[in-house]
């Protein structure tokens, strides 16, 4: 089962596709920081100093400018998570993000969906901010 989350960004794919790869800009809008460049094949390691927590991702797949495909969990664990970037013109983007690996059997499927869409609107709200405003909106939800 599919979680699908979109958003409409006014600046081109390549500024979006950079704010998530570079390390110097993911702490604007998402996490904390991000060990090193996101590469296919890399295991990255992603902070939210907020909550002491830390986490790993496995780099799949990374088409310039398109597409980052990554698992939650070094071993290809968890969920996977694939961002599509597609550019509009007139310097505007819609980024779509999917996420699969929900168990159909858990009886609290819909929680944990309404969960993580909570998380991705959030992050491309925070990500809208950070490109568009020059806002740093990251951190501010509180649970």
């Amino acid at each position: 089962m599919n979680n699908i989350t979109k958003m409409k960004i006014l600046k081109p794919v390549n500024e979006v596709f950079e704010a998530f790869v570079d390390p110097s800009k993911i702490g604007n809008f998402w996490f904390s920081t991000s060990s090193e460049r996101w590469e296919q094949g890399k295991t990255i390691t992603l902070r939210y100093d907020e909550y002491d927590a830390k986490g790993d991702i496995k780099i799949n797949e990374i088409e310039l400018n398109k597409k980052i495909v990554f698992h939650w969990g070094a071993n290809a664990e968890g969920h996977r998570v694939t961002i599509t970037l597609n550019e509009l013109g007139n310097s505007e983007s819609i980024i779509e993000i999917a996420e699969e690996g929900f168990n159909e059997n858990d009886e609290n499927i819909i929680s944990q969906m309404l969960d993580n869409k909570e998380g991705w609107v959030y992050m491309l709200t925070c990500l809208k901010g950070y490109l568009e405003y020059g806002v740093n909106l990251r951190a501010s939800l509180l649970h």
